[in-house]
């Protein structure tokens, strides 16, 4: 038989894996940084950009993009090339993927803490990176289908499957979240609004953690998990039903993150039901992965490797149950906007990604560099010191979560809320945050000993950068398939294999998103909510800046608690006209300060102020960064007739020329706010960005009065 000679270009994936050990060092540093700052808001430094807000999101990016993401390439890299028999399509392409994606990882450091943010959770990098992002993604693409298109091994594995539907989703996630109308280089506004927006940022966000963080490490578990154990898959046909359950389901069940909200019911009932399908497909693979393990248990106790994938798909298993769980109206109205859902989230991240890349990294790292591991003892240390710093983490979080929601739902015996101030409970919790930053610290240890423990192996080795190989040509002829074996089929045409995958994650998302679009019923407006002002608008963009959205929700559940609490004169809870002009929404999702959707005229322009400059002036022991940048600092006024123009082309009913007087308007909304300030003896000047902001914190809320109730309309 003729046998055709090539090389595997490890090359691309020693790239990668260096990436990936520098991003996890950075990303975790950020968190832990973070993670301070909840107990010890000094270590924001006095400075914009290292405030909460801002390096919040830039946590979130650098691990599930530059981590995470990084170390997902490197494992598709190394395995697709072996298990399709073939270099990767194009050496240039595998280069002007890696070198693009670390470009726009730089981006994002650069533009997040500058306050650079369209405010959407894992999608907060703003247009020109959205673009960069989509062509890198689609020269990954090409690559990864160019290189299946010209394999020498006929089936197409399992891990292989989940590759390719990642590929697809994300694409179709991106692409679709990222409808934004630009007005600057560093500015746009987002074409959904309100509950639409509410609505796709969630299909997103939650399918961008299924579809990125879950499918593309199912088909490295697949890969490198029967590798390490040296046996092979528990079983082929419950990988296909694994497979294919799991990537129609899980496109469907985003609203469960909105349940309670101004989100129609019928779309929440959906997100319920198909979150709770969730629990077979998402157990089938981690039983799958487990039963891998069958005659090779006595090994886990000594390698370390094994260890850290068996905790990962350990990880894997309890967060696919939780999900479920929390999506449970009953559950969800005790659980959300509290820290369990902090706690649910690093179970997965912690437990599931960083395990199983760390796992990853110690097996492919010695192969590359033709060596063995320097020190088997140093990845048990990590391991174990790994494993308590998740336990460190979680723990203390979830006891977190529970006290927020039994604190803010308390009532006294005569009816009154027992803790009326909101404060009572974050200072109840201040220790769980500090045990949850030793936790961190804990696993960031653990990634400095790999770091060490990689460098020192690679540095004992030779790096392999072609790895020599040989494999007959793909058979052409067609074989006899048996009976049943249907699958046998599918998995040899890799194009009839993408449609169909195609098809099966739009069918959900169609479904869910079409009729919030086409069907006006489903967002009835309110005829009292109005335009916001533009000192209002450009107050807004400056909440948005400090990423003030990462501690207050701006949604009022209808839970007598909630209503009690934050609208005590008015009794109403969030509805979904109220949103109607809202480019982003700002519902949020955890609650570390309170809801604000009716602050405004709560308190006085003075109290703002103050609140601003140092939180613990008005609200001893806050947690929350002081913001003096924003009594110096003057917002742009020039730059708000192209902010109305966009709010007027994205349907706000802005009158034609308005934005031709908007300048004059801001001035005297200023002026107003200025003065009455100066009765306080507070000296600002009109055109300072407190000014903007306070206006808009003073207008959350107003337009909802009781006598309101019945200016209900269709648009």
């Amino acid at each position: 038989m003729q046998v055709e000679k090539f090389r595997y270009d490890n090359g691309i994936v020693r790239l990668f894996v260096i990436a990936t050990v520098v991003f996890a060092i950075v990303g975790m540093t950020v968190g832990l940084l973070i993670a301070i700052q909840l107990f010890a808001p000094q270590f924001n430094f006095g400075i914009p950009y290292t405030s909460f807000g801002r390096i919040r999101p830039l946590h979130t990016n650098a691990i599930i993009f530059a981590f995470v993401g990084n170390a997902m390439f490197a494992g598709v890299y190394y395995s697709m090339q072996r298990l399709l028999k073939a270099r990767m399509f194009s050496d240039a392409l595998s280069r002007v993927h890696f070198w693009g994606w670390q470009l726009i990882i730089v981006a994002a450091a650069i533009t997040l803490p500058l306050g650079i943010t369209t405010s959407h959770e894992y999608a907060e990098l703003e247009w020109p990176i959205d673009i960069a992002i989509t062509l890198i993604w689609v020269v990954f693409g090409i690559n990864m289908i160019g290189t299946i298109i010209k394999r020498r091994e006929r089936h197409m594995y399992v891990a292989i499957w989940f590759y390719i539907a990642t590929f697809i989703t994300v694409a179709v996630l991106h692409v679709v979240n990222s409808f934004e109308l630009p007005i600057s280089f560093t500015k746009s506004y987002y074409l959904y609004a309100g509950v639409q927006d509410a609505l796709v940022q969630w299909w997103y966000g939650h399918n961008a953690v299924a579809f990125f963080l879950t499918t593309p490490f199912l088909g490295i578990m697949y890969y490198y998990l029967p590798k390490a154990a040296n046996r092979p898959v528990y079983s082929y046909k419950l990988s296909i039903i694994h497979f294919w359950a799991l990537i129609f389901i899980y496109i469907w069940a985003g609203p469960h993150h909105l349940l309670y909200t101004s989100l129609p019911g019928w779309a929440q009932s959906l997100g319920v039901v198909f979150s709770i399908m969730l629990i077979a497909p998402s157990w089938g693979g981690m039983l799958n992965g487990l039963l891998t393990l069958r005659g090779a248990w006595d090994r886990v106790r000594e390698d370390p490797i094994l260890k850290f994938m068996v905790v990962a798909i350990t990880a894997y298993g309890m967060a696919t149950f939780e999900g479920p769980m929390l999506s449970l109206k009953n559950v969800n109205a005790i659980a959300h906007y509290t820290d369990w859902i902090v706690a649910h989230v690093h179970v997965g991240g912690l437990g599931w990604n960083g395990f199983i890349i760390f796992g990853m990294l110690y097996w492919m790292v010695p192969r590359m560099w033709q060596t063995k591991l320097f020190s088997t003892r140093l990845a048990n240390i990590h391991f174990w010191i790994g494993t308590l710093g998740i336990i460190f983490y979680a723990l203390p979080m979830y006891w977190a979560g529970f006290t927020q929601s039994l604190m803010w739902k308390q009532f006294e015996p005569d009816g009154l809320l027992t803790y009326k101030n909101f404060l009572d409970t974050t200072l109840q919790i201040v220790p769980m945050y500090a045990l949850r930053a030793f936790g961190g610290l804990l696993y960031l240890t653990g990634a400095f000993i790999m770091a060490y423990n990689l460098w020192k192996t690679a540095g004992q080795g030779k790096f392999l950068a072609n790895e020599d190989a040989e494999a007959p040509p793909m058979e052409t002829k067609q074989h006899a398939v048996h009976k049943g074996a249907w699958h046998r089929v599918l998995e040899r045409k890799p194009i009839l294999f993408t449609v169909l995958t195609t098809i099966a994650i739009l069918i959900g998302g169609l479904i869910e998103l079409m009729p919030t679009f086409l069907i006006q019923s489903n967002v009835p407006t309110i005829a009292a909510v109005k335009p916001y002002t533009p000192l209002e608008l450009e107050g807004r963009d400056l909440y948005i800046r400090e990423g003030c959205v990462g501690c207050h929700s701006q949604m009022i559940r209808p839970f007598r608690s909630e209503v009690e609490r934050y609208d005590p004169e008015g009794g109403q809870y969030s509805k979904a006209g109220e949103f109607v002009y809202d480019h982003p929404f700002l519902w949020g999702s955890k609650r570390t300060g309170p809801d604000l959707h009716r602050l405004g005229g709560k308190y006085g322009h003075n109290w703002h102020y103050r609140h601003m400059l140092d939180p613990r002036l008005t609200s001893p022991g806050s947690i929350m960064p002081p913001y003096p940048w924003l009594m110096t600092q003057t917002y742009d006024r020039d730059g708000i007739k192209a902010k109305i123009n966009a709010m007027r082309t994205l349907g706000v009913p802005y009158p034609e020329g308005f934005e031709n007087q908007a300048a004059d308007e801001m001035d005297k909304q200023a002026t107003e706010i200025v003065t009455q300030l100066a009765k306080d003896k507070i000296k600002v000047s009109k055109d300072k960005e407190i000014v903007a902001l306070i206006a808009y914190l003073q207008r959350l809320g107003t337009d909802i009065k009781v006598k309101d109730q019945d200016q209900v309309s269709q648009k």
